[in-house]
């Protein structure tokens, strides 16, 4: 059969949507103007909860002006090559000795995008020999390097503690006599449903069991814990993850990432990422602009105040509204209905076009059929009138929702 035909003739969960006419509205929807608490949707202004900017970094002045700056002087070519041969500057030095002194770490390693630097990492980190535990709510990234893993993989239940230490008498059993070890991964915030992960109860573990933790803080870093450095700072256990890891890509507002750790480990990892070794470094303005974010995260709490002023109103809000929020203990803000994905589509549109509110859809095959999610993210630059302007909006399609009108209106997608 032609490779090809087959691919022609399977949509995938979603490519249906934008098959059936969604694509531009409910999948990759375009927002436009500067990135803030109100943005354009086809040419009309919403409240817009979809962008990942927790701390209002994104279009600051100063943080603008240091972006500008930094690409009028190296532009986006410099440094070219990869970080081990020609890409290497003072200035990405400079970023990992600063972020490891942040999340009190030995050292740092930088790389070009989470998602292709966690991959990596978990392939570098591991042999056939090892055996990986990791939370079945992972991000995909996580589930990626996970599957790349020759060896022996067992997920555990999300946030089960149960569950984990079952995996890991299995995992305990297949290392015994062998060279192998163990690798669980776990998240600091789970960036669909907002639950941070149990890290105070996996490190408790290690009294018990063998083995290194890896956590995926990419929602949690510069936003939880007394100075920002996020989650595993919030449960107090910074000192026993073994490798830390966190983007730029959320609460900082811009491109690239970073594990920390150990010096040893994060020298190995260096080395041994394939995706770094094989790709080009960083290019200067973006260093020199994490540089800039991290500085204001470290030395100045307005932003992460305003966050959470907003942060605690919206939820706050909803609950007394009588909206499920799960359970969220984090930004991340999912409100949880029951309805059809046609129903969804309906009550995003009404919401959208007559409420001037826009939040990110979830639906089957990402959740249970039956169930909607929809996940706001709330950011330093919202206000409370945006809030209000919310609230107010979630009460009229949850009525509308109740009384049966999107199973009428939803004939039309």
């Amino acid at each position: 059969m032609d490779l090809f035909a087959k691919i022609k003739n399977n949509a995938s969960a979603l490519g249906q949507y934008a098959e059936n006419g969604g694509e531009g509205y409910f999948i990759a929807p375009k927002l436009e103007g500067p990135i803030s608490n109100r943005m354009m949707f086809q040419g009309k202004e919403c409240v817009c909860w979809s962008v990942n900017n927790y701390l209002g970094l994104a279009n600051l002045p100063e943080i603008r002006k240091v972006d500008g700056d930094a690409a009028a002087e190296w532009g986006l070519a410099y440094p070219m090559g990869s970080r081990l041969m020609t890409g290497n500057t003072s200035e990405h030095e400079a970023l990992e000795v600063e972020l490891a002194e942040f999340v009190n770490k030995e050292a740092t390693a930088l790389v070009n995008f989470g998602y292709q630097g966690i991959v990596s990492a978990i392939d570098c980190l591991v042999n056939r020999r090892d055996v990986i535990v990791y939370d079945a709510e992972s991000h995909a990234c996580i589930v990626d390097g996970v599957r790349l893993h020759m060896g022996k993989r067992y997920a555990f239940e999300h946030n089960n503690i149960e569950s984990l230490e079952k995996q890991l008498q299995r995992a305990t059993k297949l290392t015994e006599g062998t060279e192998g070890g163990i690798l669980v991964i776990s998240e600091g915030v789970f960036g669909m449903r907002g639950g941070q992960g149990k890290l105070r109860e996996i490190v408790a573990l290690k009294e018990k069991y063998d083995f290194r933790l890896f956590v995926d803080d990419a929602h949690g870093f510069g936003v939880l814990g007394k100075t920002g450095a996020g989650a595993c700072e919030e449960q107090g256990v910074m000192d026993e993850v073994d490798v830390y890891f966190a983007t730029f890509a959320k609460s900082m507002a811009s491109v690239g990432a970073f594990f920390a750790g150990d010096t040893a480990i994060m020298r190995y990892m260096k080395y041994n990422m394939r995706s770094q070794i094989y790709a080009k470094s960083l290019a200067m303005p973006i260093v020199v602009g994490a540089r800039k974010r991290l500085a204001m995260i470290k030395n100045d709490t307005t932003q992460k105040d305003k966050l959470w002023t907003i942060v605690n109103a919206l939820q706050s809000g909803l609950k007394a509204r009588g909206f499920d929020l799960g359970e969220t203990n984090s930004c991340v803000t999912p409100v949880y209905m029951k309805g059809s994905v046609e129903e969804a589509q309906a009550l995003v549109y009404d919401m959208r076009e007559n409420h001037s509110v826009f939040c990110s859809i979830v639906v089957y095959p990402v959740i249970p059929k039956g169930m909607i999610l929809l996940r706001l993210i709330p950011t330093a630059s919202h206000t409370l009138e945006d809030v209000q302007i919310t609230l107010e909006a979630f009460s009229a399609v949850a009525a509308r929702l109740k009384a049966g009108d999107y199973k009428v209106l939803a004939a039309n997608f």
